[in-house]
């Protein structure tokens, strides 16, 4: 294993080691967060409990009369209070029972509540959410109990929501779906109604969609602030998935930027996230890791996005969402068009979303690894991929299947990685003269001249080895970034892995080992063990050359004992089919070298080598510049070392 090879590892190996310190680094500050959460809420709880005993002591004292002339006040004072806060109709909105109606298309089960005019619920038919071991319930897109949709209203000095009020609810069935229609009055020529379509054409692009049409007639009176319809948009994302780390990490509020026509999101890492003010969005999306709920604009919106963590990870929700579509108005303008999606975070789908005459890039959530390889997973991995589990194939062969194209890619890059390393090898004896001949750390110049003379002539380039391994990173990242990310995966089985978008747990430990997790993952250990067995076997066939050089203990200790523990503790909790694709991967590629090796004579590598520098070459005109920039090095240093002796 010479030098460049050594550093293309050590670049993978760095990237890892990051990830996994920033991974530390983050359940760390999670910790600390519950903690100040808990000491927060015990302070609290004991105040309650001692303002709970005053207020008890205060009532044992009053008599019967007193408490009675006390509650007739209070009720005096409440009625009038609420009467000239809401008037007349918006007070009697506020009273009664408010209908539920339920609506289905062939994806979704969408449930529209009178109050406050919202969605409460909405079920995905195609989908289940990982509860108390095992999958049967099917995923909910929002808590219900916490689903808030709301314009906000002034009147008399105060400021009210539509969501507490009761709304006038109409169903219609149309051709290809349904419309509710829910109309609040405020006044006898003023109101605010919301319009919701509801299709079932079996597209799942245009199905997942809801038209949303807000409405307003002489409502400009009743709004918090003139030139602006503030709609309130919060929620809480259900835990659907095994792993609440990975599920916490993906889940955040992202955007798109109209004037840079990309998404952005606010760091899912950041525990409470206050609300950031962004400008000219076309949407806004409450995302999770496998699914998404999403405001779509037909004119620019603006927005105050934030969130909050949820403070146990045994709670049934992960973040709660808190959000300000902030609507440019102009009096007078009655008519705003959005739209709403609910469902999976599927790129065939998502790719395929339209509204307003254009398509809406909701593909863009879904991370593919950005502009450096998200090419690949768009254009490739993905369309074979899917093109695969259209034909019938399970999820296994699928991914075996897309491991040998992956390598089928790289071989070249690995034959000449290879082929670098040998020739490296076959030079070995003339690079060994090379340093007896100069000795002395104050000719490194000439040292460095003469080895590059040597390569020019043998024809070597000395980033040959490193160089490919390289290039292949960008396509090793795409992989990383597609399987956890691939809806396709979740819920699928193969062998003993229950769930490929999981950690395939075989050993549950029942407590936490620190960088490493609380169970054994039995694809992230054969990963592992896959591994050490090549980086042993591939340094054993490189002793020879590395024997004695400077650090080729440590380079011994880095390669064959500490990197696969590290990507043990790195992956034991990751998509178990990320694990299975690196295992066999590793695998495949012990075959292809051992192919190579065996078709390789380093002797005959030798003879060509020779042969190559016993032929007359005119140098380039490359050569001879970097030759002059080294001479002219070495008589700088040689000035500077006969100076010193002076």
């Amino acid at each position: 294993m010479n030098k460049n090879t050594i550093i293309g590892i050590v670049l993978m190996v760095a990237l890892f080691i990051g990830y996994g310190i920033y991974q530390a680094d983050v359940l760390e500050e999670q910790q600390a967060y519950e903690q100040k959460v808990k000491e927060q809420n015990e302070k609290k709880a004991i105040a309650e409990a001692e303002a709970a005993m005053q207020y008890a002591e205060a009532e044992a004292a009053l008599t019967a009369e007193d408490r009675a002339k006390r509650d007739s006040i209070y009720r005096a004072n409440e009625e009038l209070r609420v009467f000239n806060t809401h008037g007349e109709r918006l007070l009697a909105a506020l009273e009664g029972e408010s209908k539920l109606d339920t609506l289905q298309n062939d994806f979704m089960s969408v449930v529209f509540d009178s109050r406050g005019g919202k969605i409460v619920d909405v079920t995905l038919k195609e989908h289940t959410r990982y509860a108390e071991g095992e999958r049967t319930e099917l995923v909910k897109m929002m808590a219900p109990e916490s689903a808030f949709w709301a314009v906000d209203m002034h009147r008399n000095g105060n400021y009210l929501h539509t969501n507490d009020y009761i709304f006038d609810s109409e169903v219609e069935t149309l051709d290809n779906g349904y419309r509710v229609t829910m109309t609040l009055e405020t006044d006898p020529d003023a109101y605010i109604q919301y319009v919701y379509t509801m299709y079932n054409t079996g597209d799942p692009s245009r199905d997942h969609l809801i038209d949303f049409t807000l409405n307003q007639h002489n409502f400009d009176q009743y709004l918090a602030r003139e030139n602006e319809i503030i709609l309130h948009w919060d929620n809480k994302s259900m835990k659907n998935e095994r792993s609440f780390t990975n599920e916490n990490t993906a889940t955040t509020v992202a955007y798109y930027e109209n004037e840079e026509e990309e998404v952005e999101e606010l760091d899912a890492n950041d525990g409470n996230k206050s609300r950031e003010h962004h400008r000219n969005l076309g949407w806004v999306a409450l995302k999770q890791q496998y699914f998404s709920s999403v405001l779509i604009a037909k004119d620019p919106i603006h927005a105050g996005m934030g969130y909050k963590t949820s403070q146990k990870q045994g709670e049934d929700f992960v973040k709660a969402y808190d959000t300000r579509i902030i609507i440019p108005h102009e009096k007078g303008t009655e008519t705003y068009k959005f739209a709403l999606y609910y469902g999976p975070n599927d790129y065939t789908i998502m790719k395929n979303v339209e509204f307003a005459g254009k398509e809406q890039e909701l593909e863009e959530l879904i991370p593919m690894g950005g502009w450096l390889i998200g090419w690949f997973n768009k254009f490739l991995t993905i369309p074979v991929f899917q093109w695969l589990k259209d034909h019938g194939l399970s999820f296994g062969l699928i991914i075996l299947i897309l491991t040998l194209m992956v390598k089928l890619i790289i071989l070249p890059l690995t034959y000449k990685s290879y082929m670098s390393t040998a020739k490296m090898r076959a030079v070995r004896p003339e690079l060994e003269a090379i340093n007896k001949k100069y000795p002395d750390p104050n000719d490194a110049m000439k040292k460095q001249q003469a080895t590059m003379e040597l390569y020019q002539k043998a024809g070597i380039s000395p980033m040959g080895g490193c160089l490919p391994l390289l290039i292949q990173m960008p396509i090793l990242w795409a992989m990383f970034r597609f399987f956890p990310a691939s809806i396709e995966l979740r819920g699928e089985s193969f062998l003993w892995a229950d769930d490929l978008s999981s950690y395939d747990s075989v050993v549950e430990f029942g407590f936490n080992i620190p960088f490493y997790g609380d169970h054994i993952s039995l694809f992230a250990l054969l990963m592992a063990l896959s591994i050490f067995g090549y980086s042993f076997y591939t340094y054993k066939q490189q002793a020879a050359t590395t024997a004695g050089q400077p650090g080729s203990g440590m380079m011994k200790f880095m390669m064959v004992y500490f990197m696969p523990v590290m990507m043990l503790c790195v992956m034991n909790s990751f998509a178990s089919g990320l694990c299975y694709y690196y295992f066999l991967s590793q695998i495949l590629t012990m075959i292809i070298m051992f192919v190579i090796r065996r078709s390789v004579n380093d002797d005959k590598v030798r003879e060509r080598l020779l042969a190559h520098a016993a032929k007359p070459r005119k140098k380039s005109k490359f050569q001879e510049r970097y030759e002059e920039a080294l001479r002219q090095q070495q008589e700088s240093l040689n000035r500077e070392q006969r100076r010193q002796r002076r």
